[in-house]
Parts: structure tokens; C-alpha cells; sequence
């Protein structure tokens, strides 16, 4: 393959089909309950600024009593990237595990009302629909605090073969890894992906996740992953190393195509030896960063199956970001593909 650019199309010597959609995801299906507060609540609440914390159903209900005013709205990491997919004029599907219970059909006719097909994996009825609870700061930073409910025991029984196999791409999100059946279904969905000829993309999601699954992680990125995303501090973590230009000369020799971000500086996208640097669109005034990685992957993994350069992959990229940290909440509130000039 091209260092410039991997082709998303279907890989005529495995006889591969043309795919039905540009990307699959797989990840945790959530509803976000965000709300903005102080500093001093997150003292008060003993919660670690910029964080993920996963918590139980106790300290899920304690937090959003004491959060006070919220907005609800259907969520997860993965389900973001794959309307943010949509919203630019992509077709995308979404495989999560939801229960039968109204936050769970919230969920799923969310996902279909904004033309994403959803599969909610098999019946539990013992454990709730999961909910991601989002403090924003007046500096607009997001801390979260997870309760994963029935979202984390999607195992690969939940897994729809047929749609990841019509897939262009598969995109699967850190946040889930977090369970050996998880894991396994990762690997399992991976192998699927690639037997059909598609490329499998998985994203970092938090530097806690990559300290507790090092190890998987790095794997996973050697075996199965054709593009990694993840930010500065992600990557770093990774390859246990304090300097950013170290990891990535690291990733750039295991995966084929990396995307790693940071934040106002924009990211660097790496293609073995090759190392292009995409600048940040401007934002007048950053009210919230939730979803900004995933509404970056987004971007990217719409121009990548599009078949654009990867330079312009990653501007669309910066585009859909700085769309959806321009308000409150991780989707956009506009078409993002009315935001792209040149197509």
C-alpha cells in the first residue's frame, strides 16, 4: 500500500464484495448526561479533572443528583464517530449493547433517526442501559464518570458478522476493551473485517484505558490494526516514553497508517517513515471538548473512504472537531457536509 493513502475500496484479489457502508463501529452504547459546573464541584465530588472513571450504579445516581441541570442525549464514543460519519455524507453502522428499557430504545431510535443502522446485541434483562455522566469546566475541559451498565458485556454473540463484513472500515473504540470477552470480540470482528478485505481502525479512547491494557493494546495495534487513532498523551502511554516525536517514529513502525492529535496544535498523521502535520481549524470560543476526538475520527475516516490524500483527511477531521467543541454536547448540531468547501 501507499504510504499517501489506503484504499478503502474492496480488495479485488480476495474477491471481496463493494462495501455497503464506509465504516462500522463497535464500541460502548451510552447515554450522556452533561452538565457544566466548577472546579470547586469537582473538588467537592472528588473528581479527577479530564478523566474517564468508570463507577457503579450508586455513584451514578449519587452524581446525577448532584450535578443538578443536565442534557440527555444518546452517546458513546464510537456511536459519536459513526453520526458524525453520516453528518458528513457517509454511510455508517453501529453495533453496541443495549437492554430493552427506555434509555435503551432512546438509543437505538437515536441512532436510526440520524441514518445510522443500529444492532443492539443480545437480551439482558438484569442490567441497565449504560449512561456516561460529563462535567464541563468553564475552561470547557470534560471530565466523565462512565457507568457502563450493559454496554461492557458485549461479547461476541452481540456481533452482527454480515454487518461488519460490509464495512469499508471497521472502527472499534478503546472504552470497551476493558472485559476479556470484549477483547475477544475485538479480535474476532478484526478477523471478519479483514477475511472480507476491509481495514480495521481502533482508537485509543483514554490513556487510563491504554495504562490498564497496555500489554492488549499493543497486540491488538501489531496483529489486527491497519489505522490507529489517539491523542499525545495516548500514544505516549502506549510506548511508555515521554516524548511524543519517540512515539511516534515507535507506531509508525508497527501500524500502517497513524492519527494522533493534540488538541490547538492539530495532529500528525503517520504513514511509516512519513509524518504529515494538519493544523486545527479555528474556534471562536471552545464551550465544550466532548466528542472532539471522535468527531476527528470521523472526519478523517469519511475523506480516507472517499479516497482523498491523507492531508485532506485530516482537515476534514479538524473541521467536524472544531464543529462539535463550538457547543455543548459530543454530535453536531449542523450537516457537517455543508461545512466542507471543495467536497
Amino acid at each position: 500500500m501507499s504510504a499517501t493513502n489506503l484504499p478503502p475500496a474492496a480488495d479485488s484479489a480476495s474477491g471481496a464484495t463493494a462495501p455497503q457502508f464506509a465504516v462500522v463501529g463497535i464500541g460502548n452504547a451510552l447515554v450522556d448526561v452533561i452538565a457544566h459546573a466548577s472546579e470547586e464541584f469537582l473538588d467537592a465530588q472528588d473528581l479527577t479533572k479530564g478523566s474517564m472513571t468508570l463507577i457503579e450504579t450508586d455513584r451514578a445516581v449519587e452524581l446525577y443528583a448532584a450535578l443538578g441541570a443536565s442534557v440527555e442525549m444518546s452517546g458513546g464514543s464510537a456511536a459519536n464517530t459513526m453520526v458524525g460519519v453520516a453528518s458528513l455524507g457517509g454511510k455508517a453502522c453501529y453495533i453496541g449493547k443495549v437492554n430493552h428499557d427506555d434509555l435503551g430504545d432512546v438509543f437505538g431510535h437515536d441512532m436510526r433517526a440520524v441514518g445510522v443502522p443500529f444492532h443492539g446485541g443480545g437480551v439482558d434483562h438484569g442490567t441497565p442501559t449504560g449512561r456516561c455522566v460529563i462535567v464541563v469546566t468553564p475552561d470547557a475541559e470534560r471530565t466523565m464518570n462512565t457507568y457502563l451498565g450493559v454496554s461492557s458485556s458485549l461479547n461476541i454473540n452481540d456481533l452482527d458478522d454480515t454487518a461488519i463484513a460490509s464495512g469499508a472500515v471497521l472502527y472499534m473504540e478503546g472504552y470497551l476493551f476493558d472485559r476479556d470477552d470484549a477483547k475477544a470480540a475485538f479480535r474476532h470482528a478484526a478477523t471478519v473485517a479483514h477475511a472480507n478485505g476491509r481495514q480495521v481502525s481502533l482508537t485509543l479512547s483514554d490513556s487510563f484505558c491504554v495504562d490498564r491494557h497496555r500489554v492488549d493494546f499493543r497486540s491488538l495495534v501489531q496483529d489486527s490494526v491497519d489505522i490507529l487513532f489517539g491523542n499525545a498523551d495516548e500514544i505516549q502511554s502506549l510506548y511508555e516514553v515521554d516524548e511524543l516525536d519517540e512515539a511516534l517514529k515507535m507506531v509508525g513502525r508497527e501500524c500502517g497508517l497513524a492519527v494522533i492529535t493534540a488538541g490547538a496544535d492539530g495532529c500528525v498523521i503517520v504513514a511509516g517513515n512519513e509524518q504529515i502535520k494538519v493544523s486545527a481549524q479555528p474556534v471562536d470560543r471552545v464551550l465544550d471538548t466532548t466528542g472532539a476526538g471522535d468527531l476527528f475520527a470521523a472526519g478523517f475516516l469519511f475523506g480516507l473512504t472517499s479516497g482523498l490524500p491523507l492531508a485532506k483527511c485530516g482537515e476534514i477531521g479538524s473541521i467536524a472537531a472544531a464543529e462539535v467543541i463550538s457547543h455543548v454536547g459530543p454530535r453536531p448540531l449542523v450537516d457537517l457536509h455543508t461545512l466542507l468547501t471543495d467536497g
